[in-house]
């Protein structure tokens, strides 16, 4: 174990943290020099890690570089069910196949950000298929319907009238179960999780081992800068997108959003971080000069220097001077003519055949938000017939383009 200085105490428990419960004996155990066993969980709901669950690896991560064991729980039994913390509603369940899917794509991003020799994968079904209903009885008597009415969607959910089903009653219990089987030292989580992390301390006291402490990270707020980053939201930047898609989402965000992302995405250190604080506060540095740098510093740390440095580079090209790039995709299609002719398509369905919308329907959202232009003019609807030239260039949002070309007979 490596000894704990000062230093290392200030960037474990104050940067990036809202709340340690219990703090005071979190340092104890640190200072103990007993390794410690970290969970955290998460539930394959879709394919792919993105930047909101990068906020608990990277602290996992710090902890792993001082010596103690993470302990990444795959929630392929909790993910059919679906976390409700803070949804209004109930999530549709997955099959079994969508969550073994899913489940591998987490399993091979994981160590992207932590060490993978000093990470122990578990997935939930190695306890919960052997669980019969004498299990589920056992665990479900442990507490009340009132107790978890308490929680805070659920009970905004039944104030409002709105369905909850018994299922999401397991999902806390299911949760705090896997801190029991690994016997966790510390649980990590969002904020979204205090409820399901505290049932994790209760059961482990019942079975008589010493409660997990609590250790609670902000949400990352996604690319929209209104709700907390999510995949079924569209507003997510992936672990593993494309350099320049990576490069090109992060510099969409927020002003406001910098500072954040700096703190929990980065190993920009804290007096760097203050001086970009102040000096936009005080008008006194393009904000768009610092979104530079976070992009930069995401995409060296997924990617590398060099992939860092040609995103930039691409994004200045295409975006601030507006550039066609020169790997554009090429669409043939059947142009009549190489004079400007209709397009027996709707321009949402020729954007969603090239690839550039993941759906008609998606593409027609974009055409309403004016982010599609044909050779530089906007397009304000999406006609039956679209009117189009050989070579002319689409634009879709702020960094995809086709070229449409007409295939020859």
């Amino acid at each position: 174990m490596k000894k704990l200085t000062d230093s290392d105490l200030k960037k474990l428990l104050k940067r990036g943290v809202v709340e340690i419960i219990n703090e005071e004996e979190l340092i104890k155990m640190l200072q103990s020099g007993k390794p410690l066993r970290l969970k955290q969980g998460f539930d394959p709901s879709f394919t792919d890690i993105h930047m909101g669950h990068v906020v608990g690896l990277r602290k996992l991560r710090q902890f792993q570089e001082l010596g103690h064991q993470v302990v990444l729980i795959v929630g392929d039994w909790t993910a059919r069910i679906g976390d409700p913390s803070g949804r209004s509603a109930t999530r549709p369940m997955l099959t079994a196949e969508q969550d073994k899917f899913n489940a591998q794509t987490y399993r091979d991003q994981f160590f992207r950000s932590v060490d993978k020799d000093k990470t122990e994968v578990r997935w939930q079904s190695g306890w919960f298929e052997k669980f019969g209903m004498e299990d589920v009885i056992r665990l479900t008597s442990k507490f009340t319907v009132a107790q978890f009415l308490a929680r805070e969607d659920f009970a905004k959910r039944y104030a409002a009238g709105h369905p909850i089903a018994i299922t999401e009653l397991l999902y806390p219990l299911m949760q705090g179960y896997d801190s029991v089987v690994i016997e966790a030292d510390v649980e990590f989580g969002g904020t979204d999780q205090v409820f399901n992390c505290m049932v994790g301390r209760e059961l482990q006291e019942m079975v008589g081992q010493k409660p997990q402490q609590v250790f609670l990270m902000p949400l990352l707020v996604g690319t929209d800068g209104v709700q907390k980053m999510s995949k079924s939201l569209g507003n997510y930047i992936g672990v593993t997108d494309p350099p320049q898609e990576m490069y090109g989402k992060t510099m969409s965000i927020n002003d406001e959003m910098i500072i954040p992302y700096l703190e929990l995405l980065t190993d920009v250190p804290d007096d760097e971080i203050a001086h970009y604080s102040a000096r936009m506060a005080e008008g006194k540095i393009n904000p768009m000069d610092v979104k530079k740098r976070l992009a930069h510093e995401l995409v060296r740390e997924f990617w590398d220097v060099k992939s860092a440095e040609e995103a930039a580079e691409h994004f200045a090209r295409t975006v601030q001077d507006k550039e066609v790039p020169e790997d554009v995709t090429v669409v043939k299609i059947g142009l009549r003519a190489s004079v400007k002719v209709k397009v027996t398509r709707t321009l949402s369905a020729l954007i969603a055949d090239a690839g550039m919308a993941k759906s008609r329907s998606d593409a027609r959202r974009l055409i309403d938000q004016k982010a599609v232009e044909i050779d530089s003019k906007i397009v304000t609807s999406d006609i039956g017939e679209t009117e189009i030239a050989d070579g002319s260039i689409v634009k879709v949002g702020k960094r995809r383009y086709f070229k449409v070309v007409r295939e020859k007979s």
